[in-house]
C-alpha cells in the first residue's frame, strides 16, 4: 500500500517495539495532555524547548529513521513554512501619526541603545520582534499539536487506547453515560483509518490506469468525474461499514453487558511510576520559567 507509507499519520507501528511502546497507555495519555496544555500562555523559549524535547523522544525511543523521516518530513515543512510567512507579515497596521516631540536630529541626543524593534528589512518586507515572536509562537504551536498526538498513535496500539479512556473514564458511569460504546465507538474508528487510505488508494490508481486527459475534458467533465469519484469512495466505506457490523452481530455483539470485551491488560510497572513521576519537574519547570515574562 503506496499510500499507508507515505501517509503514516495516525498509524499504528508495530515493529519495533520500544520503550514508548511498552509504557502504560494512562501514562502516555497523561503526558499527551501536558504537550497539549503546556504550550498555552508560555513563552517562545519553553515552546522551542518541548519541540526540540519531542524529537529527542523519538531519537532516544529508537523509532526507525525511515518512519522519522516520514513523521517530520512534511510537518517540518509545513511549520517552517508557516513561520516564514507569519514573520514577514505585518504586525499591525500602519498608522501615520504625529511626533509629538521633535526629532533627536535636532536636539543633537546620544542613540538610546542597541534595541532596534524592525530586526531585518530589504523593500516592502520587514521581520520585526513582534513577527519573529509570532511566528515561532504558531509554527511551534502545530509542530507540537501535531507531532505529539502522532507519536502517541505511533506508539500505543487502538485496543490500548481505549482499554486506557475506558479506565479513566469509568466514573461517568455514575450518569449513565456509555462508556463501554464510546470506546468501542473509537476502536472502530481507528481500525477504519487505513481502510478509508486503502479505498483512496485503489481509486486513485483505477483513475491513474485510464491515461484521461484532463486538459480536452474541461472544468466542468472532469468535476463530474471527481464527483463520481467521491461518491464511490462514500459507497465503498459504507459497503465496509457494513460489513464490518454483520461481523460483529455474527460474533455475539449485542450489548456491553451481555459481551464483555477486554481490550488489553491494564498494569503499572516500575517504569510507569517514574515516568508518570517525572511530570511534577516538568510541570515546575514549567510554572517558574516557561511562562509569559
Amino acid at each position: 500500500m503506496d499510500l499507508l507509507r507515505s501517509l503514516p499519520i495516525g498509524l499504528y507501528l508495530e515493529k519495533p517495539v520500544t520503550w514508548l511502546h511498552r509504557l502504560d497507555p494512562r501514562v502516555k495519555l497523561a503526558w499527551l495532555m501536558t504537550f497539549l496544555l503546556a504550550p498555552l500562555l508560555a513563552h517562545s523559549y519553553w515552546r522551542l524547548g518541548i519541540s526540540l524535547f519531542l524529537t529527542l523522544l523519538t531519537w532516544g525511543a529508537g523509532i526507525p529513521w525511515r518512519v522519522w523521516r516520514q513523521q517530520l518530513g512534511w510537518l517540518t515543512f509545513f511549520c517552517g513554512l508557516v513561520f516564514l510567512l507569519t514573520a514577514i507579515s505585518p504586525d499591525g497596521f500602519n498608522v501615520l501619526n504625529q511626533p509629538r516631540l521633535p526629532a533627536p536630529e535636532t536636539l543633537n541626543l546620544p542613540p538610546a541603545g542597541d534595541y532596534q524593534y524592525v530586526l531585518w528589512e530589504k523593500g516592502k518586507i520587514a521581520v520585526t520582534r513582534r513577527s519573529l515572536e509570532l511566528g515561532v509562537r504558531i509554527s511551534t504551536l502545530i509542530f507540537t499539536l501535531v507531532y505529539s498526538t502522532n507519536l502517541y498513535l505511533l506508539t500505543t496500539a487502538p485496543e490500548e487506547i481505549t482499554a486506557g479512556l475506558e479506565e479513566l473514564l469509568a466514573p461517568l458511569r455514575r450518569f449513565n453515560l456509555p462508556i463501554t460504546e464510546i470506546t468501542l465507538t473509537l476502536t472502530l474508528s481507528l481500525r477504519f483509518i487505513p481502510l478509508v487510505l486503502e479505498e483512496i488508494q485503489n481509486l486513485a490508481r483505477s483513475i491513474r490506469t485510464r491515461a484521461i486527459n484532463w486538459k480536452k475534458l474541461g472544468l466542468k467533465r472532469s468535476a463530474q468525474i471527481w464527483l463520481a469519484v467521491v461518491e464511490k469512495v462514500l459507497t465503498n466505506l459504507l459497503l465496509r461499514a457494513e460489513q464490518i457490523a454483520l461481523a460483529m452481530d455474527a460474533r455475539g455483539f449485542t450489548r456491553p453487558n451481555q459481551h464483555q470485551v477486554q481490550w488489553h491488560q491494564l498494569r503499572f510497572r516500575p517504569g510507569d511510576w517514574w515516568v508518570l513521576l517525572a511530570l511534577l519537574p516538568f510541570w515546575g519547570a514549567r510554572w517558574w520559567w516557561g511562562g509569559q515574562p
